[in-house]
């Protein structure tokens, strides 16, 4: 398990794949009893999101605690609130909202707003 994840945080994905290749469960063995098989086929099908190492080297996170962490205060803080209800369109907006602030893009999403008004107003004139 180490080496894969070295391997997978120096660009080796390919390496990992085709170790996991290796131990492919029989074709007869159900999903829900293949974890390699699961395994393999989740990372074959995120080839774009496995650049751990460019991650590391931009002091990102490459790990799910802290999105989770972050979907505590940032969404259910919010959303699941006592007595509150929400329709989907308004909760999705107020997410968007929520992870702008969040994101320190607050000025720049409503600049992109205002913007956006703008040319809308000057096209209909």
């Amino acid at each position: 398990m180490g080496e894969q994840k070295t391997r997978l945080k120096t660009s080796q994905a390919n390496a990992v794949l085709h170790q996991l290749q290796t131990h492919l469960e029989s074709p007869a063995v159900q999903d829900s009893e293949a974890p390699v098989r699961q395994c393999h086929r989740y990372f074959n099908n995120r080839p774009g999101q496995l650049n751990y190492q460019d991650a590391i080297e931009r002091d990102l996170p490459i790990g799910s605690g802290e999105i989770e962490s972050a979907h505590r205060y940032i969404v259910q803080q919010r959303m699941k609130r006592h007595g509150a209800w929400w329709r989907a369109d308004n909760a999705e907006h107020m997410l968007a909202l929520r992870l702008n602030r969040a994101n320190r893009l607050w000025d720049t999403y409503w600049q992109q707003i205002s913007k956006k008004q703008h040319d809308q107003l000057a096209t209909s004139v």
